[in-house]
């Protein structure tokens, strides 16, 4: 069946400036990490992208490794593309990354040298079925390449036409200042910086935001909902669907859900219904509170979870009687998986 787009899909959508770009981001992106793999039926993956563009979210985020199996994502996406939007792609952003372990051996094994980022890329572009991508990122920070190497890869992608712009993950203040002004002498500017955030993770409010303001990027946060952790899917204990018992969803680990994590939730979702939201919206609205985050990157499973997340957008603003309510349950979880490259460790 051909799909055509709701006609109606920017008249309420909502979008934000990245940094000092000309660029605007749908205020929630879509993020193909978990659900676009071989493991999801490729008719359930269709009605998730048909829904969110039908929504207005244009951005979508994908990565070398993203799947199950690695890979297969980008494949996914890109036969649903050719099929059923090509004739969309000047209203879509889409992005993808290198930095995890992709391929066997050592120029697999992810990192920011100018070998795995850029073989990485074409592997990409060839997976997508495009000429570029708009968005392309250095997944991590890379402690074992000088940083000046990462940067150089990724202008290069710029200057050979194979992406429109550039971005960085899990990169910390001091980093995102370093990378973006190594950019800057090469001509290309740094767009974005993509780090995890949420009310159980809360890491970038220390340097980060300030960092990217400084640079003049923009942010886009994912696991906004702490896969899952903010939703009111483990309010009651771990269901058989859960992410946890899939393939692939490794990354939420048993101790996420430790009981005090779950009370927190628990009384978040207290907040959330006398503000007439669901836990993930007020999750989704928390995050995107500060004008420095341009967009938050959800996950979806159905259509209908994409439906709730965009409805976050009805209602952003927060007194300042919630948001002191709020920091009493927003403390650090134990969930940022990605805290050493953020802290410019080596993995």
């Amino acid at each position: 069946m051909t799909y055509f787009p709701a006609s109606d899909r920017y008249d309420n959508a909502a979008f934000r400036r990245v940094g000092r770009s000309g660029l605007k981001l749908p205020a929630i992106s879509l993020g193909l990490w978990h659900n676009f793999g071989d493991t999801t039926p490729i008719e359930t993956q269709r009605s998730i992208l048909f829904k969110a563009f039908d929504l207005g979210i244009t951005h979508f985020d994908l990565a070398n490794n993203y799947g199950p199996p690695a890979g297969s994502a980008e494949i996914n996406f890109g036969s649903i593309l050719k099929e059923d939007l090509a004739g969309h792609r000047d209203e879509l952003i889409i992005s993808t990354k290198a930095g995890w372990d992709m391929w066997p051996g050592p120029y697999g094994r992810g990192g920011g040298s100018r070998k795995a980022l850029l073989s990485s890329l074409d592997q990409s572009l060839k997976r997508l079925g495009v000429d570029y991508v708009d968005i392309f990122y250095s997944h991590r920070f890379d402690a074992d390449t000088p940083l000046d190497e990462t940067a150089s890869a990724l202008a290069s992608a710029v200057e050979q036409g194979k992406a429109l712009y550039v971005g960085i993950s899990s990169y910390s203040g001091n980093k995102t200042r370093e990378i973006a002004t190594l950019l800057a002498e090469r001509g290309v500017p740094l767009l974005i910086n993509q780090p995890s955030y949420n009310l159980f993770n809360r890491w970038i409010e220390k340097d980060l935001l300030k960092a990217t303001d400084e640079v003049g990027a923009g942010v886009i946060a994912f696991t906004p909902l702490a896969q899952g952790l903010l939703t009111d899917k483990y309010l009651n204990g771990i269901p058989d669907d859960a992410r946890v018992n899939r393939p692939g969803g490794g990354f939420l680990r048993p101790d996420h859900l430790r009981e005090e994590n779950i009370e927190r939730a628990r009384a978040l979702n207290d907040i959330a219904a006398r503000r007439g939201q669901s836990l993930a919206q007020l999750a989704l609205a928390w995050v995107l509170r500060d004008p420095r985050v341009t967009s938050a990157l959800i996950g979806a499973s159905s259509a209908r979870q994409v439906e709730e997340n965009v409805a976050a957008l009805n209602n952003l603003s927060f007194t300042t009687e919630e948001l002191v309510e709020i920091d009493r349950y927003a403390v650090e979880g134990g969930v940022n998986l990605w805290e050493k490259p953020s802290h410019d460790q080596a993995v």
